[in-house]
């Protein structure tokens, strides 16, 4: 199933030996873009293979020596611009001698060095540098990622009362906040998180007015239906009023133009030799077509990317978000829905190949497959430390329509994302037709492992999908209302081109008091779950048919799966497996209701005690785990073992 799915491995074989570019950052750009004599940019090289593309006679290769690159602008690859491979051929950017034990190491970095630190005359133990107009949401001491001073809940004692415009409290600690204007609230509760900034902090007599950026404030109020999860925020950021913790940091942009860094080190922190990053760009990479002319046969090899930030937060809009989708205004009054972009996006793109390559350090998603890409390659990537999710492909918001079709998403070890915005899958397959989601692992994410369906029903899209051989584990770390392995809309016609998850074990994630192992939510129809191992989630499999919405859940087959059939205690157990919440007698618009043609067959019961421990006994469970997850073949250079 996993080979018929992927046309992309028909591509016509090189008839002629690779022409090969080299990059160097000791190269210079007047030079030719020899191995002797290489250019000193990838800009430049771009430039080397627009000349050269129209007349390829085989794979034009530009290999980029060991070190980092930091881009001034995005790599902007266009097929009006003449980037895409001609011919049946390719144009490769990799990690020179990518492949081989003497690959080299190479970062694609959108980020600045820091440098000129001194201690802080005012904030004890901090330690303060002149930064220009930077503007940032993310800053990187030694390699690891350091955290925006904060604090817990609304960070002072007394009433908080949300109003029209902002707050009203008893408490005067918001009027001794330094610089309330960067402040920002925090939201979270479910798979909903958002944050709105502040406007201005005013006082009379008795009460302090905290006054917050709009739009955000109306928008989240139209997001989160009402001020009932506003008026309990998870806590505020982004002030040196705040607590003061080791790995904190904060950008003082008081003054225009002169923009100040602090930063308090952890133990064992020297700030004169700490390299300290700080990312600018917002992008690294873009490949973009037009209808009917899609940018084609480009691979992407052995390279990091990494230092990149996203500042479309930071803006009056703010983020009122769920999953990984935000609101801004649109016309007449209403809100349209937009998705956190990928830091490297490729959008009307067909048979790009990204391959072994390490995303890291991000502000925003990953990786961005979208607008009407297909046939497409995401093989033996490591995706860790990104502000949202990981990979994102199909039909995303605001689009409504599109056919993205033939990609297959393999190999790859995606962890600890949504590091700052919780609401993010480590797979998001919005709405996509034949693809194939295999031996990939997911781990150690805040929501959702793998998502499959829109966030919407777009009814007629969906079809021929496989989600096959998946190892998911430690998901929904913080937030609920997810799972493993999460569908939802119409997945296709019929059994015949609807979506099967075969293969996976989804295990380890028992948190919260509601996230599903393989989770088939709202409007799933037409799936086949086949021989997966499920086991300690809160519940194994289920959903909510939402019977009052015309969106049940329906034509479900599950076949040869070993769970452990875990339910929650505030879910009553049917005469068949899984948890499906009754409906609501009170507000039969807010419950769930009874599912429709389900099917079920051979299936094991795992003892609910050691289910682990069970299925390691029972050789057919027993080869799911061991068969899951990257191949063998993939597991070293992906740092598995």
């Amino acid at each position: 199933m996993a080979a018929a799915a992927s046309p992309v491995a028909a591509l016509p074989a090189p008839t002629a030996a690779p022409t090969q570019l080299y990059v160097a950052t000791w190269g210079k750009d007047s030079w030719p873009g020899t191995l002797e004599r290489p250019f000193a940019t990838p800009a430049r090289a771009q430039q080397a293979v627009r000349a050269r593309a129209p007349r390829m006679t085989s794979d034009l290769v530009v290999n980029l020596r060991g070190g980092t690159y930091r881009l001034k602008a995005p790599l902007r690859l266009s097929e009006a611009a003449g980037d895409s491979g001609r011919n049946g051929h390719r144009v490769i950017y990799q990690a020179y001698d990518y492949g081989t034990p003497r690959q080299e190491r190479v970062t694609i970095s959108g980020g600045r060095r820091i440098s000129g630190w001194r201690p802080d005359q005012r904030l004890r133990g901090f330690w303060r540098t002149e930064v220009g107009s930077l503007e940032t949401r993310q800053l990187y001491v030694g390699d690891r990622r350091a955290t925006r001073l904060a604090g817990k809940g609304a960070g002072f004692p007394g009433t908080l009362k949300a109003t029209s415009t902002g707050y009203v409290t008893t408490s005067a600690v918001p009027r001794t906040w330094r610089n309330p204007g960067d402040v920002e609230f925090v939201y979270r509760a479910g798979y909903l998180e958002g944050r709105c900034g502040v406007a201005e902090v005013s006082a009379s007599a008795r009460r302090t007015t905290i006054r917050m950026d709009q739009p955000c404030w109306s928008l989240a109020q139209q997001l989160y239906g009402g001020t009932e999860l506003l008026e309990a925020p998870t806590s505020v950021e982004n002030s040196p009023s705040f607590a003061h913790k080791p790995g904190s940091w904060y950008l003082d942009r008081s003054r225009p133009g002169h923009h100040q860094l602090l930063y308090l080190p952890r133990p064992g922190e020297d700030m004169h030799r700490a390299k300290v990053v700080a990312p600018v760009l917002e992008s690294l990479v873009t490949g973009t077509g037009r209808p009917g002319h899609p940018l084609h046969d480009i691979g992407l090899r052995g390279l990091t990317f990494a230092y990149a930030t996203w500042r479309a937060p930071s803006e009056p809009a703010g983020f009122p978000s769920a999953w990984s989708m935000y609101l801004r205004p649109g016309r007449g009054g209403d809100a349209r829905t937009l998705t956190v972009p990928g830091t490297v996006a490729f959008r009307t793109a067909e048979r790009i190949a990204v391959e072994g390559n390490r995303f890291t350090h991000l502000g925003a998603q990953a990786l961005e497959l979208s607008e009407n890409s297909s046939y497409n390659v995401v093989d033996g990537n490591v995706i860790t430390d990104v502000s949202d999710g990981g990979i994102l492909m199909g039909v995303v918001p605001p689009d409504e329509k599109g056919t993205n079709r033939g990609n297959r998403i393999s190999n790859n070890w995606i962890h600890h994302i949504g590091v700052e915005y919780r609401a993010a899958s480590g797979i998001w397959d919005s709405a996509t037709r034949e693809t194939t989601l295999a031996h990939n692992q997911v781990n150690d994410v805040p929501y959702s492992g793998i998502l499959s369906g829109p966030a919407d029903d777009l009814r007629g899209i969906m079809r021929g999908n496989r989600i096959l051989d998946n190892r998911v584990f430690a998901t929904n770390r913080i937030l609920v209302d997810g799972g493993g392995i999460y569908l939802r809309g119409e997945q296709g016609t019929s059994f015949a081109d609807g979506a099967v998850i075969s293969g996976n074990a989804v295990t380890d994630s028992r948190y919260g008091e509601w996230n599903v192992g393989i989770y088939t939510d709202d409007s799933t129809n037409w799936v086949t779950v086949d021989r997966n191992t499920v086991y300690d989630y809160v519940a194994s499999i289920g959903g909510c048919s939402e019977e009052w919405g015309d969106r049940p859940v329906r034509n479900v087959r599950y076949r040869g799966n070993f769970w452990d059939d875990a339910v929650p205690e505030w879910v009553a157990r049917r005469d068949f497996p899984g948890a499906w919440p009754p409906a609501n007698a009170q507000h039969p618009e807010e419950g769930c209701g009874e599912p429709h043609h389900l099917a079920f067959s051979g299936n094991t019961l795992l003892p609910p005690g050691h289910p682990g421990r069970a299925c390691a006994a029972n050789a057919a469970c027993a080869a799911v785990l061991e068969n899951s997850g990257p191949l063998p073949s993939y597991r070293q250079g992906l740092g598995l073992h």
